[in-house]
């Protein structure tokens, strides 16, 4: 055994006599065995004060020139220094920093910088305020269920999104939750899994993704306040949404016929708005041609209303003169474009030279002659 006698005693542990109680060494963990007090049988307590006197012994000699000498300073500077460099710690930028005394909180909260605590006395945590993601789900392709949820169609979607959230309470953060990140993936999990059980299965895929994260984001807030988590949720974005793996060709063909509407519906009301600006570019030009057509006609009769007050006017100062006048400008506009023969009461036909005609040849007899 390791605590044999070496001088063939039957020695324990402490150096103590062997089971026959004879001729030890009676040497003890300190070099010698517990002396009896004075005046004290064998079967007596040990002398404490003896112990602790040798033990200051046996520590100066091991320390070289004993707890007088530089040493103990050296050993006092050692052990100040270490104090020091557990009392002292830095809360960087993105940080903030909550002491305990004894286990317990401090109201105050370490700001960026270096900080001073009474250590073993007081403790200090950490906590990271800036903004911090918690990706929840799974990856499309994966085996996993995790994101798996049933849709208000009764539709099954794999559902995978983040939390973005930073810290505005670190006391809170850190003392009235056990779990704070585990508590917020089991509240987003369940408030994505309400919200998407309220909704049609389109609703994920495509149409109202930014109003489910809405959604999805108050509830979350709401139930972390409710906690008084310290956490303030900045968004909630869905990063993919699948279904699952056994359905997804179905799905997708599915998917395209409704792509393929909406591309056929978008053709038809391209069709309809460009007919539709075509009748009503036509309408409008009628509508211009009639106007205009109105303006002439009345104008004009307005002018010849105009020109009859006139005639009217002239024939009431000088009748016969205003008679002749408007017999001859008839007779002229009857007889202008028609053929005219000139009778005799002797002679008969009477012929004449069309003078006016000639001048007036049409632009074809005109270049004919002219070649």
């Amino acid at each position: 055994m390791p605590w044999s006698n070496q001088n063939g005693g039957g020695g324990g542990p402490w150096g103590g006599g062997g089971s026959g109680g004879g001729g030890g060494n009676n040497q003890g963990p300190w070099g010698q065995g517990p002396n009896r007090p004075r005046g004290s049988g064998n079967g007596g307590p040990p002398d404490l004060e003896d112990i602790i006197r040798r033990s200051q012994d046996r520590l100066r000699g091991v320390m070289p020139g004993g707890f007088n000498g530089g040493a103990s300073v050296i050993v006092l500077l050692v052990i100040v220094a270490f104090l020091v460099f557990q009392s002292v710690y830095t809360v960087q930028p993105d940080e903030r920093g909550v002491e305990l005394r004894f286990g317990r909180p401090k109201d105050e909260i370490s700001m960026p910088g270096l900080h001073f605590h009474f250590w073993p006395f007081e403790s200090v945590e950490i906590v990271k305020v800036t903004e911090q993601q918690q990706n929840i789900g799974a990856p499309r392709g994966s085996n996993s269920n995790a994101g798996w949820m049933l849709t208000g169609d009764q539709n099954i979607v794999n559902v995978q999104f983040s939390v973005l959230f930073t810290v505005t309470d670190p006391k809170a953060y850190l003392f009235k939750l056990e779990g704070p990140a585990a508590t917020l993936q089991q509240v987003s999990e369940s408030a994505m899994r309400e919200v998407v059980g309220r909704r049609p299965a389109q609703d994920i895929f495509r149409d109202n993704r930014e109003s489910v994260s809405t959604e999805v984001r108050n509830i979350i807030q709401g139930t972390m306040d409710t906690y008084g988590s310290g956490i303030s949720i900045t968004a909630v974005p869905i990063e993919d949404a699948a279904p699952p793996r056994e359905v997804a060709d179905a799905f997708e063909e599915v998917q395209r016929a409704e792509q393929d509407e909406d591309r056929f519906l978008e053709e038809a009301n391209q069709y309809a708005n460009q007919k539709l600006g075509q009748a009503r570019g036509q309408g409008a030009q009628i509508r211009e041609e009639a106007s205009a057509y109105k303006d002439r006609v009345v104008n004009e009769a307005q002018g010849e209303a105009q020109r009859f007050i006139s005639i009217h006017e002239q024939y009431a100062n000088a009748p016969e003169v205003t008679r002749r006048r408007i017999f001859l400008e008839t007779m002229e506009a009857v007889l202008k474009n028609s053929n005219k023969i000139i009778l005799d009461d002797k002679q008969g036909v009477v012929p004449y030279l069309p003078l006016n005609e000639i001048n007036r040849a049409q632009p074809g007899q005109a270049q004919g002659a002219t070649r």
